[in-house]
């Protein structure tokens, strides 16, 4: 689904006119700093400061009230005490002002009494039609126009510079720390938000009129409360339909880091890892802290992110080489094995003592043998499996043709269309291969880790594109059984789930001992007995599971002691299940339930009755497929073990990812009747061999939606 970018917020990052609500005259305070940075930074439109007591503030013409404006301004800043706020907000109104910028604090920040004035606050902007930026907003910066809309003090310190970045944040600091790390890189920034409490335009809207600008190429977010996903759905399409990034850094991935992030800006608590199933579905990176948000900036600007598998790296360090293969083997990162051809032609390039294979060690020779620096780029370029270069520069100046080297190094990105970087600990080695256009870095570790991210960042992107082809609309599925009991019984249950296409096993719901003798005869030799009731789903802990059942007296025996405990519960019972004992290799888990804000969501993990504690589970969101399945299967802890070791077959994971499929269709077509599916176990065998669904419960989401 696409949706339409709100026009009062695009012009909020290009307006013609702006007004500033309590503008004062010291340029240190909230309401005096953007008065400041508008001429500062040479933004040409109209500025109206607003403040009764002046007649100029700041060499700039003031009036006493928005309704005294020449003309209506597109935006109006915010700068004043909270109580009144309300007030300006009647003002814009009346003015036609589209747009607030409300930088006051005292709103859903301080706890519960600010939460119900930011409350009213939103209600009232959107009785009158204008839509807010904040409250406890910093506010937003557009530095190709000069509307720098911004009370941060960074913009003092380190001077702007339009570029092809986008910054959008609801933390201030977490806003301007990525953009001091990329001007000190000599990357230019051309739209900086930080938008405090997202009481009403959320950051992720605010991020889609960003990344809606054709000449930005990467978007940065921070996040604390991701409120808002079917916007940051847009913001990744709007992007990558034309090869832009969008790299993300969600906070409140801990505990005390979610419960900070509530009592910073009053943010909703979002499942973390339903957030990352999220984030990369839709093929954006989540960055884990802000070097890490920044790191892969310039690669990015070199080239939008693809697929790319094999790494070469070429110093004149060996150490260097050994340091950069350990970080790359520690990310699963392959350095790529140097063909015969190309070994054999570095052997003619380098001297003897020097390393031809991967990483390339050029030795010391190079400062006396500039032209081999050239020469075996050119070699390594026509290796089949290079598709990734990481030089890394250790030590140069006097002796070495850095410059040289430069423009070497930028010639053959260009000429082999490949992702190359350079570390470098000198800033002035970085300098200059700044200036050709190469992405540089200060430590190897970092090359590395940009080299892994924009590289696996182009596979989210790719599995992403594979993703949207999935089909999302309503599918046929099979009726929930009519009645309005929270649960349905594991018999209701299972039957649901193989009408749904999961692979279930054989049983009989059975309504007295001599049913229960018969199924035995039909399934047996070896069965398993269970109490049957939807008041009753985890049936184990009552003594209502009988394993191994191999006798017609056992089954009776069964039978009986599973009515008398069950009467002895004051509960009722639909019967005994009697079902086939089947085997495998491995037991698995799944699990659905319904987000209110990001949809069906499924779980798969190792089975068993340590689930919870040992947590080895993958987490996908519907629509997905079964090759997303396994591929996800395969991030598992116990993954070497499903592929099979020691002489073992592999397991059947494609019957797992058949069934994490038909359960994620089955609670989709019905998000208003199923709440949530536990189905544990789920029995595996080898490969080819298939599995079975054993027990399940299905709990309803309103008795009133079932049967629709």
């Amino acid at each position: 689904m696409t949706h339409l970018l709100d026009p009062r917020l695009q012009r909020a990052f290009a307006p013609g006119r702006i007004a500033v609500v309590g503008a004062t005259e010291d340029r240190n305070k909230v309401g005096g700093r953007p008065l400041h940075y508008l001429q500062r930074f040479g933004f040409q439109g109209a500025v109206y400061p607003i403040n009764p007591k002046r007649s100029t503030i700041q060499g700039i013409a003031a009036y006493p009230s928005l309704a005294a404006t020449p003309e209506t301004p597109d935006v109006a800043i915010v700068a004043v005490g909270q109580d009144a706020v309300a007030g300006v907000i009647d003002q814009c109104a009346a003015r036609g002002v589209g747009t607030a910028i409300v930088m006051s604090s005292g709103f859903g920040e301080t706890g519960a009494e600010g939460l119900a004035r930011q409350r009213e606050l939103v209600a009232q902007a959107r009785r009158l039609g204008i839509r807010l930026v904040g409250p406890n907003a910093q506010g937003v910066a557009n530095f190709q126009t000069g509307a720098v809309m911004n009370f941060s003090t960074m913009f003092m310190e380190i001077a702007p510079q339009d570029g092809p970045v986008a910054i959008i944040s609801q933390s201030g600091a977490a806003s301007v720390m990525p953009y001091a790390m990329l001007r000190e890189r000599g990357v230019g920034v051309r739209y900086l938000v930080a938008s405090g409490n997202d009481a009403d335009a959320s950051v992720c809207e605010l991020a889609s009129a960003a990344a809606a600008d054709p000449e930005i190429r990467v978007v940065l977010m921070y996040i604390e409360s991701l409120n808002d996903p079917a916007m940051l759905a847009e913001v990744a399409r709007l992007a990558s339909a034309r090869g832009a990034a969008v790299v993300a850094l969600k906070s409140g991935r801990s505990a005390h880091g979610a419960k900070a992030a509530a009592s910073h800006t009053g943010a909703i608590v979002n499942d973390d890892v339903v957030v990352d199933a999220f984030l990369e579905r839709h093929g954006i990176w989540r960055a884990n802290d802000v070097l890490g948000l920044v790191n892969a900036v310039e690669l990015y600007l070199s080239a939008p992110p693809r697929v790319a598998e094999h790494l070469v790296v070429m110093s004149h360090s060996g150490a260097v080489g050994v340091l950069c293969a350990d970080a790359a083997e520690s990310l699963d990162f392959p350095l790529a094995e140097l063909s015969r051809p190309v070994i054999d032609a570095l052997a003619g390039i380098m001297p003897s003592f020097a390393t031809a294979q991967n990483p390339v060690d050029l030795t010391a020779s190079l400062m006396t043998q500039g032209g081999m620096y050239a020469d075996t780029l050119g070699a390594l370029a026509a290796d089949p499996q290079a598709d990734m270069f990481l030089i890394g520069v250790p030590v140069a100046g006097e002796g070495y043709d850095v410059p040289g080297m430069a423009r070497d190094t930028a010639r053959f990105a260009t000429m082999r269309n490949k992702p190359t970087v350079v570390s470098a600990p000198q800033a002035s080695v970085r300098q200059a291969f700044r200036a050709a256009g190469v992405p540089v870095f200060s430590h190897e570790t970092d090359a590395i880790n940009a080299l892994h991210q924009w590289s696996r960042h182009g596979m989210l992107l790719e599995q992403a594109a594979e993703r949207n082809l999935l089909e999302t609309t309503a599918t046929q599925a099979p009726a929930l059984p009519v009645g309005d009991a929270p649960l349905l019984s594991e018999a209701d249950s299972l039957d649901l789930l193989a009408a749904a296409g999961v692979h279930t096993v054989p049983y009989r719901l059975c309504r007295n001992a001599d049913e229960a003798t018969a199924a035995w005869e039909a399934l047996g030799p070896q069965v398993v007995v269970k109490a049957c009731s939807a008041q009753i789903p985890h049936k184990s802990e009552h003594g209502l599971v009988f394993i191994d059942v191999h006798t017609a007296d056992q089954v009776v025996d069964a039978w009986t002691a599973c009515s008398e405990r069950v009467a002895a519960m004051g509960l009722s019972m639909d019967g005994v299940i009697v079902a086939q004992r089947v085997r495998g290799r491995r037991e698995f888990a799944l699990g659905v339930r319904q987000d209110p804000l990001f949809g069906t969501v499924v779980m798969v993990s190792d089975g068993g009755k340590y689930v919870e504690a040992v947590r080895d589970f993958v987490v996908l969101l519907h629509p997905f497929s079964e090759s997303d399945v396994i591929t996800k299967l395969r991030r598992l802890r116990i993954a070497p073990i499903l592929e099979g070791v020691r002489g073992e077959a592999p397991m059947d994971l494609h019957v797992v990812a058949r069934t994490a499929v038909a359960l994620g269709a089955l609670a989709a077509a019905h998000p208003q009747g199923i709440a949530s599916i536990d189905l544990n176990p789920l029995i595996v065998g080898d490969a080819g061999q298939g599995g079975w669904a054993v027990d399940a419960v299905i709990e309803r989401r309103g008795g009133s939606h079932a049967g629709h």
